[in-house]
């Protein structure tokens, strides 16, 4: 019986797969197909399959396009030459995050940005109200599968799918071409720390595109990956999540994503704002930490402590296949989310010492631009 929530065009192979499926963000999706800690370390050691298909695509045309993503995002598409990415944000007035974004420059002049399955209505609704002049939003969400290959083995899997040269594409660059015969975009993106692609295609072409792939990955190893490994993929590589890292409550600055504002640019939402609290210094900061007493994983929301003192609250955590400890993130007070500090963590009552860290948990193998 259908339960009301969205499904993408893969729902019937994950099924078949025998995947068990649980609702995130309004979509029925896989949270895992064998387990998450197998399907993690295959992600590390060789390739892992995942389905992204509930992710949006906003495709923008027009003569003022350009100019409106310029204001209405705080990196600098100038940046940009034709077939690469970069990773921006959508900010409010106040400089709190409406979404976090990966804009794509295509070839033919139009841009592609990719937005967060859950904000997809809200995105639309947002950019909308404040397009100006000649530029067309053409939501293209629910036309559009997403599947991504990651991992080390990667590009071996893809290479006689394909024949694009994956070798010389750069790390946050896409190409247009076909894979097993399937029209697509090919992007050397991710969100798990590993190399690998995302791969854009048209939605009747999903199962026949995933079937393909699956196939080529079996000589590797590659498995179906869900959601639950996803998740502890990208904390390993400290990528944040929206809806738990990221709010409309949380600025950039905040979060330790100051590289994709570019102030220099010229206006854009929610510079004023992103200015003055640059200028002063943010009262708190996203740190990571890894805990140094066992007791189980830090979940979102669990208090952060120093000295016994409330500090700050856990925004994500688990239990890191990779390094078979807990780690987590959260916001504190700025000078406490220095590298070295000691805090505790409140875990099941009882205050559990943790250490912040200086960058990412896993040292990532992504290919860069």
């Amino acid at each position: 019986m259908n339960s009301g929530l969205r499904r993408t065009p893969l729902y019937e192979a994950h099924v078949a797969l025998g995947a068990r499926m649980i609702e995130f963000g309004g979509w029925e999706m896989p949270v895992q197909y064998t387990s998450l800690i197998a399907e993690h370390r295959t992600v590390r050691s060789s390739a892992g399959i995942f389905d992204l298909s509930h992710m949006g695509e906003f495709y923008f045309r027009g003569e003022d396009a350009e100019a409106n993503l310029q204001r209405l995002l705080t990196n600098d598409l100038r940046r940009l030459a034709p077939g690469q990415a970069q990773y921006s944000l959508i900010c409010n007035e106040q400089g709190g995050i409406v979404d976090d974004v990966i804009v794509y420059r295509l070839a033919d002049g139009r841009f592609l940005v990719v937005v967060n399955a859950a904000n997809i209505d809200k995105d639309r609704a947002w950019i909308e109200a404040r397009l100006e002049g000649d530029a067309r939003l053409d939501d293209r969400s629910a036309h559009t599968a997403l599947i991504a290959v990651q991992g080390p083995k990667s590009e071996e899997i893809l290479n006689p799918l394909t024949a694009a040269d994956l070798a010389g594409l750069a790390g946050f660059h896409a190409l247009e071409t076909d894979v097993g015969g399937v029209p697509a975009l090919v992007s050397r993106t991710g969100y798990t720390g590993e190399d690998g692609f995302e791969i854009y295609a048209a939605a009747e072409d999903a199962a026949r595109l995933w079937t393909l792939l699956l196939e080529a990955g079996k000589p590797y190893g590659m498995v179906p990956v869900g959601l639950g490994a996803r998740d502890t993929l990208r904390l390993e590589a400290r990528l944040p999540l929206y809806g738990n890292d990221l709010s409309e409550k949380t600025t950039p600055l905040e979060a330790g994503l100051g590289f994709a504002v570019k102030f220099d640019k010229g206006e854009f939402v929610g510079r004023s704002a992103l200015l003055a609290q640059k200028e002063k210094g943010p009262g708190r900061r996203l740190a990571a930490f890894v805990m140094n007493e066992r007791g189980g994983a830090p979940r979102y929301g669990y208090r952060i402590l120093h000295g016994g003192r409330e500090v700050g609250s856990v925004t994500s955590g688990t239990f890191s296949p990779t390094l078979e400890q807990e780690i987590g993130m959260g916001y504190v007070e700025a000078p406490l989310a220095e590298p070295g500090t000691e805090l505790e963590v409140e875990v099941r009552g009882r205050a559990r010492a943790a250490v912040v860290i200086k960058g990412r948990f896993v040292p990532g193998q992504a290919k860069r631009a």
